[in-house]
């Protein structure tokens, strides 16, 4: 199946769908202990919700929203379900690299998402995706200096599994300069939104949430 959509209806409809699936989701769970990272998994035909779930690290450090995602969209009868290669993944987050693995062994081709791990770093107080990245997975080359190591990417984001994109990266895809004004607005907007939810878990952090994670 394909279906190719402008980068306007790509950001619309995950906006919205963040706003009105991910965030309410999100607000019930994060002040014992979850995390504010979410996801969804759309139709790629006409983008309509197939499985939206967030954070549950209350139970298993291992459900990442992105995770819990996919497990509840294959624990879904199977008739009906579309296949992977024809849905569309969004993380609320760049996902992790735990999440990386699982988007890819699931199949799903191609992801977006709101935040960057800078942002999860820098307004979230979450810097353990960069530093998992950083030091499991950044191996230095013979010829590597700090410099030249630090600027190396940390995952390929274009790779013969998956194409990752962030929304800010879809904006470039508009042409008219006033819609992508516009739409980065709206971007800004539904961040906005999570200002609240962080500080809620953090609140829930510092009171000892219960909580399966160590990396809090």
């Amino acid at each position: 199946m394909s279906s190719t959509h402008s980068a306007e209806t790509l950001i619309s409809t995950l906006l919205q769908v963040t706003e009105d699936r991910i965030v309410p989701l999100t607000r019930s769970g994060v002040s014992s202990g979850s995390k504010v990272f979410g996801a969804a998994i759309l139709n790629r035909l006409d983008l309509s919700p197939v499985t939206v779930s967030t954070n549950n690290e209350r139970v298993s450090p291992l459900l990442h929203g992105e995770i819990n995602c996919i497990q509840e969209f294959f624990a879904s009868p199977a008739e009906g379900r579309p296949a992977t290669r024809d849905c569309v993944f969004f993380a609320t987050h760049e996902p992790c690299s735990l999440c990386l693995s699982g988007i890819t062994w699931a199949g799903f081709n191609q992801f977006y998402y709101l935040f960057t791990y800078e942002d999860s770093r820098d307004l979230f107080s979450i810097p353990y995706d960069i530093d998992i990245l950083q030091e499991v997975f950044r191996v230095p080359a013979p010829s590597d200096t700090p410099e030249t190591l630090a600027a190396r990417p940390l995952y390929n984001r274009k790779n013969k599994f998956f194409t990752a994109k962030s929304l800010a990266d879809l904006l470039q895809d508009i042409p008219d300069e006033t819609q992508r004004r516009h739409w980065a607005a709206e971007i800004e907007r539904v961040k906005g939104l999570y200002s609240s939810l962080n500080e809620r878990y953090q609140q829930g952090k510092q009171a000892g949430a219960e909580s399966a994670s160590i990396w809090k």
